[in-house]
């Protein structure tokens, strides 16, 4: 299997259940034998590999060495990202030692095998950042073992202490709004810009290096995760999406996907969000809640409801791809989510 379908497959069981463009036509209200024949249909996705379109080149990386089950990306100064092309993190060698930035459990196992294979040797982890709280990104953590300092936000202490969890130790280190790790010659600069993906969730900056390391937020290539990657506040991560276009960075580590990312992915994906903002909005505006509803349900509140939120997001679908289909990898999976979450957003907000 390569490494596109590893991904997709893993994005399915994490969901559980994708509603895809292409099956809402079957699965959405409107379908025959659904309570709403009037329903709109949406509009055709292009030709498939199997159930999902297939992946532009333009959002592949290069192959990962089944043999190892990751690949190394030299960043420059010591900075690597390591990944399994469905996750992403980063690691920092310098003379006294290794700095770790997340243990996804996929591949956290590999990570002083890969350590050892840049380093010449064994060094000793002395730091672990979190990027934010979510196991999928630092549930290896005491896998790793020994004793380093591990910082993060102070949000993410609050919901670690929450969790509970043994495999992802507290920190020892927070801070509220920035924060500056310096070994040997190496700087990290670690700083908080609010809610969006979650409480506590950091950008973190290697200078030297031009690198900027921002988790769940910009997906290269990619059409981001179901509900603009759960985010907890959509306005945030999107505002977040702006931050990111204004910083002077030259390489970003996203946590997810095959590649790193540059300008141009966040441009895309700001304007993907422009995009999905406005056909929200007008599909909202021009949407009548009760129109072509059976007259059974009329008096059904939820039905009401329900039949009014999937026509609104429909008509943003049908908006959206014959602009969009093609340019992101993905777009088929998730664009009935991305304007689900953004409809809501927008009306409740």
């Amino acid at each position: 299997m390569n490494s596109t379908n590893s991904f997709l497959v893993f994005a399915i069981a994490v969901a559980g259940l994708c509603v895809c463009a292409s099956d809402v036509r079957a699965q959405a209200p409107g379908a025959p034998g659904t309570p709403y024949p009037d329903m709109p249909a949406i509009a055709p996705i292009g030709v498939r590999i199997g159930k999902y379109l297939d992946v532009p080149d333009s959002a592949r990386g290069p192959a990962v060495d089944p043999a190892k089950g990751y690949r190394l990306q030299d960043l420059g100064g010591g900075l690597y990202m390591i990944t399994d092309n469905a996750y992403q993190s980063m690691f920092l060698v310098y003379d006294k030692g290794v700095v770790v930035i997340d243990t996804p459990p996929n591949y956290a196992k590999h990570l002083p095998e890969a350590i050892a294979q840049v380093s010449g040797g064994s060094k000793p982890i002395t730091h672990v950042i979190y990027s934010h709280s979510h196991i999928d990104h630092i549930g290896g953590t005491k896998g790793l073992g020994g004793n380093p300092v591990i910082i993060a936000q102070e949000e993410t202490l609050k919901l670690l202490q929450r969790a509970k969890d043994p495999n992802r130790p507290l920190p020892t280190v927070t801070f509220k709004d920035r924060y500056t790790l310096r070994v040997g010659k190496s700087v990290l600069e670690l700083s908080y810009h609010g809610n969006g993906h979650e409480p506590g969730n950091i950008f973190i900056s290697a200078p030297k290096q031009r690198v900027l390391m921002v988790v769940d937020v910009v997906f290269p290539g990619w059409m981001p995760f179901r509900r603009f990657a759960v985010a907890q506040d959509v306005q945030g991560s999107i505002a977040q999406v702006e931050e990111i276009r204004k910083l002077d960075w030259d390489t970003l580590v996203g946590g997810h996907v095959e590649r790193t990312g540059t300008h141009a992915d966040v441009e895309m994906q700001a304007e993907f969000y422009s995009d999905v903002t406005k056909a929200a909005a007008d599909a909202l505006a021009s949407t009548q809640p009760g129109a072509g509803l059976n007259p059974a349900d009329a008096t059904n509140a939820w039905a009401v409801f329900d039949d009014y939120i999937d026509r609104v997001a429909l008509k943003c679908v049908n908006t959206l791809t014959p602009r969009w289909q093609g340019k992101l990898a993905a777009f088929d999976v998730w664009i009935w989510d991305q304007c689900y979450a953004r409809e809501q957003s927008l009306r409740i907000e």
